[in-house]
Parts: C-alpha cells; structure tokens; sequence
C-alpha cells in the first residue's frame, strides 16, 4: 500500500501543480513543447499540463509609463526639455509575448524616440499653445507603431516643458511689449472715437448757437454745487484774436 499511497500523492501534488487561477484582468498565454497553443486563456481556473506546458501571465490592465525628460530641439532651434506620461494596454497577449522580448521597455523606448522626433518637428510657439494636437499626434504615432506587438497606446501625455532661463525672459519681454502695443491701440482708438463725438457735437453746436449758452448755464451750476466760488466767463476765441491783432499794431506804430 506505501508505493501506492507515494504514487497517488505524487499524482496529486502533480496534479494541484497544474492547476492555475487567473484574475479577471490576466490572460494566459500557453506554450506546448515551445510552440504557441491557441487563443489565450481564462480567466478563471485552468489546467496546464506541466512540464509540457510553459504558462506566461498576461496583465490587460491599463500600463502608465512615465518618459523621462528628453533634449528636444524645436523646429526654430531652441533647446527645451519635455517629458511626457503614455497610457497604454495589452490587446493581443500572444503578441506581446511572441513579437517582442520585453514590451514596457520596447515601449518605453519607443516613447522617448518619438516624443523627440515628432516635437523637433514643431516651432516653440506651437508646443506651448497647440498641446492637444500633438498629444494627439504622438498617440497616433505610437499605437501604429506598436500594434504588431498587440499594444493599444490609449493617452499620450505632454506633462511638463521645461525652457532655459535666457528664452523665459525673451517670452517674458516680448508679452509685455504685447501688452503695451494693445494697450496703446486701446487708448488711440478711445481718442479717435472722443474726437469723432466732439466733432459731431461741434456740428449740433454750430447748427443751434443757443445750445453753447446753455452748455455754459450747466457747467455754472455744477460748479455751483460742488460750493467752489470760481466763476468761469466763456471768451469768444474771435475776441482774444481781435485784442491780440490790436495789439500787434500798437506795437507796429510805436517802432
């Protein structure tokens, strides 16, 4: 009965060793005598004929990958450096396993050349401002080049852009001289329109003389109200140029 009982438990032992749990997140990829079995399996419970069989898990899991900064040279020659995070996932996990050794670090790697090729591509204005194209760009960059390795690139992310200190104040200078320049637009335009209304009230004015002497009766009270005692007496400009033409003669006779 020993040899027996020995056999059974071997048996069994041999037995719960080939019996595999997986998640529902988990794929399992079987090799049989090295060659690829199938579709994957699971999840759940699965029986795998050891040691002809090779199990590899297989995680379907969304994967964040943080790119570390990269030296990129934009389009008009300035040096900045840029980093970037990429979301991606499994989709095919017999690719992933076959078609490349290690896919986070071919990912990974892949990442890093991109994130410098297609941003050298681009002016500095444009990787500041327009950052939803090209996160978008480099998305599409890097799901066509890694689904023969049943990778799916789902979100690429341009984090952080970091600019030397030199192009900061250049940047820095040139949005304030854009605040001025609109700011005199704004006060020019504002004079233009104040003269336009003078103009047009000079026009109301000359068509209806009394209006002026009214105007004037106005501008009496208000001063009336704010308790100033200065009297303002309206001087026909003809007037002062009378007195001042008389005196120019007198002037003339004497010499």
């Amino acid at each position: 009965m020993q040899p027996i009982t020995i056999v059974i438990a071997i048996v069994v032992l041999w037995a719960l060793s080939c019996i595999k749990v997986l998640a529902e997140y988990e794929r399992g990829v079987i090799f049989r005598l090295g060659r690829l079995r199938g579709m994957p399996k699971g999840p759940g419970i699965i029986f795998v004929w050891r040691p002809i069989d090779h199990l590899v898990r297989m995680s379907l899991r969304v994967e964040t990958l943080d790119v570390p900064s990269q030296d990129v040279i934009t389009r008009d020659n300035v040096t900045v450096k840029v980093n970037a995070v990429v979301y991606f996932r499994v989709v095919d996990p017999n690719k992933a396993v076959v078609e490349v050794a290690n896919y986070l670090y071919a990912t990974s790697q892949l990442a890093q050349t991109r994130l410098r090729s297609v941003l050298g591509e681009v002016e500095l204005d444009q990787l500041l401002s327009d950052r939803e194209h090209l996160n978008l760009r480099l998305q599409s960059v890097l799901d066509q080049q890694t689904d023969p390795w049943g990778i799916k690139v789902q979100m690429v992310e341009v984090k952080q852009v970091d600019l030397p200190e030199q192009m900061v104040r250049a940047i820095a200078k040139q949005a304030e001289a854009e605040r001025e320049r609109r700011a005199k637009i704004i006060h020019a335009e504002g004079e233009y329109g104040a003269a336009a209304r003078l103009a047009d009230a000079a026009e109301l004015i000359q068509k209806q003389p009394a209006a002026l002497q009214l105007r004037y009766l106005q501008t009496l009270v208000e001063l009336g109200v704010e308790k100033n005692s200065t009297i303002v007496f309206p001087v026909p400009i003809d007037m002062v140029s009378a007195v001042t033409k008389l005196i120019e003669q007198k002037a003339g006779i004497k010499e």
